[in-house]
């Protein structure tokens, strides 16, 4: 494979929506996600009621990549090779000798499943995008009141978390006005969408006046998706894409058959009857990427159109996109940025009056660098022995330059590059840190240890 990657190779481009091509205003989602869920559990499922309050530094709890081990209750930070890097039961972090008490000095029980990107079962749940993210700090804490309060060895509140994602989740939620969440953002889409910026959707123009055709594959419900694109891009967002998929229930749309999970025709948001074939460009839901793959073929005059697409999640977008489709994949990875935005150590000893109101009463960023879980990209293992310690991968970070073929911060890091300028691809004959524009994370370069570990 060529070693550099260009857009103007593309035929088609895929965006992904929610925190692509949307970006949210993370502190205030978070929380909104975080008290829809916890509201939830609170009032219909008779959880304890602490679970409502949420301190500012809460959120540091919050962490890409990690996985939640249900029975045990506890959540894991994985080396490339599935070592248990770091652990926490419920929200307090494991010693290293507990954790090799429970999971000795080995690959985690699952690894193998997890894996292979079947990142969700009965035994496990991995988060992996922000979406998901509060909820493992509601579960950590759901784990810390039922020590608190039963002393329990086995864990069975997931069967409750999952009714309070489909409850402020589900497709009819939107319309009906039901759960915390659709209201919430429906009145004050400005608290916690952020608009478009003009360079990325001049270089969307752009691109449809190069001839490229444009996608938008989402797994939100139509109703949703256009109350995000109205704000975002404005009343005549659907200018900018041939084909928008709304409820494509990725990961499906990639793995499924089109038997298994045919395209559906929309009339005033309510599905319609099942399509046999894709014909022509519109607006769908559901679907499949085998029946699109062929209607590219007859758009494009071509046998074999090159697609790439755009996502934010490993699960969802990035690696079916690449393992099913074959497709280009560029990684959204918002941590990019957080990389650079070092806190110098002095400024965390300061007195608190010193410190602006506005910087003690906000919760933290997301995308800062958690100090309980450290790097998104590495950590450090500790020695056997005597020996010293190792500076090893992430799961998380392996699994970037193994399924992307770059990664980038947001779509306004490469909206005024020329379309034809060349990135550098992450394959296996380069270095770990190839793909990734306009820089690498400063955890993965040499000498720079130091800085960013703790």
């Amino acid at each position: 494979m060529q070693q550099h990657f260009s857009l103007a190779d593309c035929d088609v481009m895929g965006f992904d929506l929610d925190h692509t091509l949307c970006r949210y205003h993370l502190p205030q989602s978070a929380r909104l996600i975080y008290d829809s869920f916890a509201q939830y559990l609170v009032t219909e499922k008779g959880y304890d009621k602490d679970l409502l309050t949420l301190a500012p530094d809460n959120l540091d709890f919050c962490c890409k990549g990690l996985v939640l081990d249900i029975e045990e209750g506890n959540f894991l930070k994985l080396a490339e090779d599935g070592t248990v890097l770091r652990a926490s039961h419920g929200t307090k972090s494991m010693t290293s000798e507990e954790i090799m008490e429970t999971y000795g000095r080995r690959e985690w029980k699952h690894f193998s499943t997890v894996s292979g990107m079947v990142s969700r079962s009965a035994k496990y749940y991995l988060y992996d995008n922000y979406f998901d993210l509060p909820g493992a700090l509601l579960c950590a804490r759901v784990v810390d009141t039922l020590d608190q309060h039963d002393g329990q060895k086995k864990y069975d509140f997931w069967k409750d978390m999952v009714a309070a994602i489909q409850h402020n989740y589900k497709i009819s939620a939107f319309k009906e006005d039901c759960g915390m969440y659709f209201p919430e953002v429906k009145n004050n889409p400005d608290k916690y969408l952020q608009r478009c910026p003009e360079s990325v959707k001049k270089w969307l123009k752009q691109l449809k006046s190069a001839g490229k055709i444009l996608l938008l594959i989402t797994s939100s419900h139509s109703d949703y998706c256009r109350l995000l694109c109205e704000h975002i891009l404005g009343n005549d967002f659907e200018e900018y894409f041939d084909i928008v998929i709304t409820n494509a229930l990725k990961p499906g749309f990639f793995s499924h058959t089109p038997n298994q999970r045919p395209f559906r025709t929309l009339e005033n948001d309510e599905e319609q009857e099942a399509l046999l074939s894709l014909d022509k460009p519109g607006w769908y839901s559901q679907g499949n990427a085998i029946q699109l793959y062929e209607l590219l073929k007859k758009m494009t005059g071509k046998l074999d159109p090159k697609v790439v697409y755009f996502g934010d999640s490993m699960h969802s977008d990035i690696f079916p996109a690449r393992h099913y489709s074959n497709w280009e994949t560029v990684f959204i990875l918002e941590e990019l940025l957080g990389d650079k935005v070092m806190v110098p150590a002095e400024t965390e000893t300061e007195p608190l009056e010193k410190k602006g109101k506005y910087e003690e009463d906000q919760p933290k960023t997301p995308y800062f660098i958690s100090k309980q879980w450290g790097s998104f990209f590495v950590d450090r293992l500790p020695g056997l022995e005597n020996a010293e310690e190792t500076l090893v991968c992430t799961w998380s970070c392996r699994c970037i330059s193994t399924y992307s073929t770059i990664a980038i911060p947001s779509l306004e890091a490469i909206a005024d590059l020329p379309l034809d300028y060349r990135f550098t691809r992450f394959s296996s004959n380069s270095s770990a840190t190839a793909g990734y524009y306009p820089s690498p994370p400063r955890a993965l370069l040499p000498n720079e240890e130091s800085v960013t570990m703790k």
